[in-house]
């Protein structure tokens, strides 16, 4: 009898710890379960960061070209527009010559000279000087004659900056392209900085299972999942490439 009481104690002992296991092996199935989940997850979201970082990258690379191109083109412009406007200068000098001339030669009553001159004078005009510039001669003579205020065209408001109006423009356009390739860059290591947070989830949800508590698994699994959480909320925060469109990877 009593060896037969020894086994109904020792029989239902097992069905207690057996009972206590299957509560701890469920926790331990949907843990895992969950842990692969979010493996999956993770890589994915690692790929995306690291496909972004490196159209970041490519902008990067494209925006810097560009603007050294057209930082070149601007300076070679700004080069001529300063060759124009010296050009520009001495044809004013030499209208102003043969004014002097014609009124010398008015004043000693010589018209034949005089008109020559002054057909100097229209043959420079038509030959040398753009429309512009002839607004800003008619400008000064205007001046000299209904205000007597000798001015030169270069003295009109805006007129020398025009010559550098394409110059400018260029240049503008450079400074933009370098300034989004500065900001693609950063761009660029910010998804790079996502990318390493995500591979610090990947480690943890990689090494939960070498813990042999539960308590401990979860742990660090909730840990993985904060870091996880983290990364994604910032990379939610930083632009896409410029012009970016998933589908055009697609439909072109």
């Amino acid at each position: 009898m009593e060896a037969q009481d020894n086994i109904t104690v020792e029989n239902e002992t097992d069905v207690v710890n057996n009972n206590s296991k299957e509560p701890e092996n469920k926790t331990e199935a949907k843990l895992e379960i969950l842990i692969a989940i979010f493996l999956g997850i993770t890589a994915l979201l690692t790929a995306w960061a690291t496909w972004i970082g490196s159209l970041h990258g490519g902008n990067q690379s494209t925006n810097y070209t560009k603007s050294n191109n057209i930082s070149t083109e601007g300076n070679s412009s700004f080069n001529e527009a300063s060759q124009a406007l010296m050009m520009d200068m001495l044809t004013w000098n030499n209208i102003m010559d043969y004014k002097l001339e014609v009124e010398m030669a008015e004043s000693k009553g010589d018209e034949d000279t005089a008109e020559l001159y002054n057909t100097k004078i229209d043959a420079l005009k038509l030959s040398s000087c753009s429309e512009d510039f002839l607004a800003a001669i008619e400008w000064a003579e205007n001046e000299l004659e209904n205000n007597d205020n000798y001015v030169t065209p270069f003295q009109m408001e805006g007129f020398i900056d025009s010559y550098y109006e394409d110059a400018n423009a260029q240049i503008e356009e450079a400074q933009v392209l370098l300034e989004q390739g500065q900001q693609d860059n950063t761009n660029g290591d910010k998804f790079g900085l996502v990318t390493v947070i995500y591979s610090l989830v990947l480690f943890l949800l990689g090494v939960v299972g070498i813990f042999k508590r539960i308590p401990n698994r979860m742990v660090v699994f909730g840990i993985a999942v904060v870091f996880l959480a983290i990364a994604t909320v910032y990379m939610l925060t930083i632009p896409l490439p410029t012009d970016f469109s998933f589908l055009g990877y697609f439909t072109s």
